[in-house]
């Protein structure tokens, strides 16, 4: 059934005092409805439920929310690809990158060579990560860049998978083991069913197994409460500050980036590192030939982040 013709049926339904979801997510169909197949200038289209970040919780720095010691909960792998929503209403009607959160960008064409092509519900919206094999450099870049490709084929080519963490709405489920459940039955790699140690990882996840007392938590307007990412902070390398360049942007801003001394974080040649601002390297007290630790910064982002020696 396509999403118009599902509409229309939703509608029927609820006039003749039969509904057959709630008008909350009928809202939520309904404008999603209205921007397929219209293209706006950066081809952006609404979730038909937000994807939320994850608090991050530091081993050793942050405290926990107190249900973690309170409340049964489940722990899975944090995979680091690139996060997608997809949208059933009987068969895949849309696929969509993260963007912002609340609209991304159609990439149907390519995502649905990567789940299950129909589900028996008549509506969900899973949320999940397209990855790649640890294995290939930069397996992250990689799998993000791969959803830019314009050429089917090409991302066919591409050793990915979709790897499912969420689902909504929860259809009366009572907890999120169900909910993998559901979905794995349906066809998909879960996180709770893949072998995780394959692909890039950025920590562990915990989450409320109740979906009644997730809920019950509610959202900030960064995250749910009945979760968060577990973290430790990255290692960095030990490398020398050969110099400084700077450079002017488009808006005339000037902006220092260090040059080092070749290093490898994370299957990446790192040369150079950024430095903020005049400020920021006075702060450090960093100087031409000193030792310098660096980062990725979000496994992305090369970053100085203190003076050795």
């Amino acid at each position: 059934m396509k999403l118009q013709e599902y509409i229309e049926y939703c509608e029927k339904m609820y006039y003749e005092g039969t509904p057959v979801i709630d008008d909350e997510v009928f809202d939520r169909l309904k404008v999603q409805y209205d921007y397929v197949g219209f293209k706006s200038d950066d081809n952006k289209v609404p979730h038909a439920f937000k994807l939320y970040s994850l608090q991050k919780v530091f081993e050793g720095e942050d405290t926990p929310p107190s249900w973690a010691k309170d409340d049964a909960c489940i722990v899975t792998p944090k995979l680091d690809g690139a996060a997608v929503s997809v949208s059933y209403h009987g068969g895949l009607t849309l696929a969509l990158t993260r963007g912002d959160g609340k609209h991304g960008v159609d990439i149907t064409n390519l995502v649905k060579h990567l789940v299950p092509p129909t589900i028996p519900l008549p509506f969900l919206q899973v949320v999940g990560e397209v990855v790649a094999p640890k294995s290939i450099p930069n397996a992250r870049n990689y799998a993000a860049g791969a959803l830019n490709l314009k050429n089917e084929q090409e991302f066919l080519s591409r050793d990915l998978v979709f790897i499912a963490h969420s689902c909504e709405p929860v259809n009366g489920s009572p907890t999120y083991l169900e909910d993998m459940k559901m979905l794995s039955e349906y066809g998909f790699e879960t996180v709770l069913t893949c072998d995780a140690s394959m692909y890039p990882q950025d920590g562990e996840v915990f989450r409320i197994d109740s979906n009644e007392k997730y809920q019950e938590l509610g959202y900030t307007s960064h995250h749910p409460r009945g979760a968060f990412a577990f973290k430790t902070r990255e290692q960095g390398v030990v490398t020398t500050l050969l110099d400084v360049e700077w450079n002017v942007g488009k808006s005339g801003a000037v902006s220092p980036v260090a040059i080092l001394e070749p290093i490898v974080i994370d299957d990446a040649n790192i040369t150079r590192a950024t430095l903020h601002n005049a400020g920021f390297i006075k702060g450090l007290g960093l100087e031409i030939g000193c030792k310098v630790e660096v980062i990725r910064s979000g496994k992305i982002i090369p970053k100085i982040v203190r003076r050795v020696e």
